[in-house]
């Protein structure tokens, strides 16, 4: 699959590394050219730097790593606005909050349906923002690959993103529509609280086995 970057920092360099050895090619853009250059050779020969006006016209898939404060202007770039991103699967990978407190930036709504808003016609899926880089790609067993939890309207665009997301080793778990995206985003802040409390955000939740679950409830 063609695959376009729209960042050029950590996270994107290493979703991009990951796909292009799975036989991705990547096309990366930003704000500064001369970032995007330096991304390219980060990742290697499977990527090339292009222009934010020619980003759409590259790719099949956009993926957003971007920060909050520059989301928009990225998308006005890559001309969202103008409709060049209409019918393209864009995976948002937003992290918006504040990283000393873990609050939520976004008043209302989520930085998903922000592009969404900025990216007319396009098809948002929220996706792989509560991982660092450093989790790409997964290479240990199946059973205890991470689960990235994905939301978004479109079925098509889902399933693409799924794909994507298994070429990096992880599982997959639609978690709603593109409105669920609020409480994704505000996940990746409670993480953050949890982490900065000194504890390990993996025992922070309950071990739930969604089979027995099920059994429980079949047996009431």
């Amino acid at each position: 699959m063609k695959i376009g970057l729209l960042g050029t920092g950590n996270l994107a360099v290493a979703l991009g590394s990951a796909w292009a050895s799975a036989g991705h090619s990547i096309a990366v853009t930003g704000r500064s050219p001369d970032r995007a250059k330096a991304a390219v050779e980060r990742i290697g020969a499977a990527a090339t730097p292009v222009d934010p006006g020619r980003l759409a016209g590259q790719a099949e898939a956009i993926v957003v790593a971007i920060a909050w404060d520059g989301l928009a202007e990225a998308l006005r770039l890559v001309g969202g606005p103008e409709g060049k991103l209409s019918g393209k699967t864009v995976i948002d990978c937003t992290n918006a909050v504040d990283y000393a407190t873990g609050r939520l930036l976004p008043e209302t709504g989520s930085a998903a349906e922000l592009v969404a808003d900025v990216a007319a016609g396009a098809h948002v899926v929220k996706a792989l923002h509560l991982f660092a880089g450093a989790s790409w790609p997964f290479t240990g067993e199946r059973e205890s690959a991470p689960v990235v939890a994905i939301c978004g309207d479109d079925t098509a665009a889902l399933n693409r993103t799924a794909a994507l997301i298994g070429d990096l080793g992880a599982r997959t778990a639609v978690s709603g529509g593109l409105t669920a995206a609020r409480q994704a985003e505000e996940a990746a802040g409670f993480v953050m609280r949890v982490v900065a409390a000194g504890a390990n955000p993996r025992f922070a939740v309950p071990d739930v086995d969604p089979g027995l679950l099920r059994a429980e409830t079949s047996d009431s």
